[in-house]
């Protein structure tokens, strides 16, 4: 007789039937996956980055394939608000899923305007995403200065109806500054890690693979660094963590919760096996089953 197995997390105050959700950018709002992936089968949607007016991203080439992993320049492309509570939530709420919603901005004030349009709609949760381009500070990015990030967490805060996640860039120095200043400014909750700054040049056409020259690196490549940064914030701050970066199967999810994360998020591996949140979710089932764990509570940060 197979033991009752409990994936339920309480995450930020809201309870998930499971701690696997998408990870923003890699799934739209779900339509696009609708025919492959049982939606209801999450235990979240993460949706694509949303700004306050469309964003047209980058130019093109802004994606390209790299070992173990891809580079992306979109450039946080979206429709805007307005679009996103007219399509893509009425299309969310359909599924006995949470919903989370990625926001974007290139000022605070960018932010804010986000955060309070969607104060009367249901949404479960805020991730915001602070590797946007300050306009106001020079064009860095508002998560590579702890100030910054403190400072932006608490005006959101202070606009936000439901709880802020705050999605840390790796691009920085010390992973658990960042953190502990979006826990000083009031986060709900974090998430970790946003892609890293890389670069690829066509030798055969002797420039960048990438109009934008530099890129985000995602995929299985990321995956040894995200870890040991996950692992790390999760013992600096007292808030949960939604860990990611690489993950493709159960065993990599659970790497992730073992350092510390009570939620991960799936991405790019989805480009290559779209059903592999649910695959993921699955073989967490399986594992728990083979090694007598009756709840995924047991395996959060059990290994120190």
């Amino acid at each position: 007789m197979s033991l009752e197995r409990n994936l339920s997390v309480n995450f930020a105050g809201i309870q998930m039937k499971n701690p696997v959700t998408t990870a923003s950018g890699t799934f739209g709002s779900g339509m696009e996956y609708g025919e492959f992936v049982d939606l209801n089968k999450l235990g979240a949607v993460t949706t694509k980055g949303v700004a306050s007016v469309p964003w047209e991203g980058n130019g093109t080439p802004r994606i390209c394939e790299t070992y173990g992993g891809m580079l992306n320049a979109i450039g946080l492309q979206n429709p805007g608000i307005d679009v996103f509570i007219e399509r893509d939530l009425p299309f969310l709420k359909q599924y006995d899923t949470k919903i989370i919603v990625n926001v974007c901005g290139r000022t605070p004030e960018d932010y804010v305007r986000v955060v309070e349009r969607l104060s009367g709609e249901d949404v479960a949760l805020l991730e915001i995403n602070i590797s946007c381009p300050n306009v106001k500070a020079g064009g860095i990015a508002f998560g590579q200065d702890p100030k910054q990030v403190e400072k932006i967490t608490r005006q959101i805060k202070g606009a936000a109806k439901q709880p802020v996640m705050m999605k840390l860039s790796p691009n920085v120095t010390d992973i658990t500054e960042m953190a502990k200043a979006a826990e000083a400014g009031g986060a709900d909750a974090i998430s970790l890690i946003n892609t890293l700054t890389g670069m690829k040049i066509d030798v055969h056409r002797r420039t960048f693979a990438l109009a934008n020259r530099t890129g985000g690196l995602s995929g299985p490549a990321i995956k040894p660094v995200a870890v040991r940064m996950v692992y790390q914030a999760a013992h600096a701050v007292k808030i949960p963590v939604l860990g990611m970066g690489g993950i493709r199967n159960a065993e990599d999810a659970l790497e992730f919760i073992m350092a510390g994360a009570t939620m991960v998020a799936v991405g790019t591996y989805q480009f290559h096996h779209p059903t592999a949140t649910t695959d993921v979710i699955r073989g967490m089932e399986q594992f728990m089953e083979e090694n007598g764990v009756k709840d995924i509570r047991e395996l959060i940060g059990c290994v120190e």
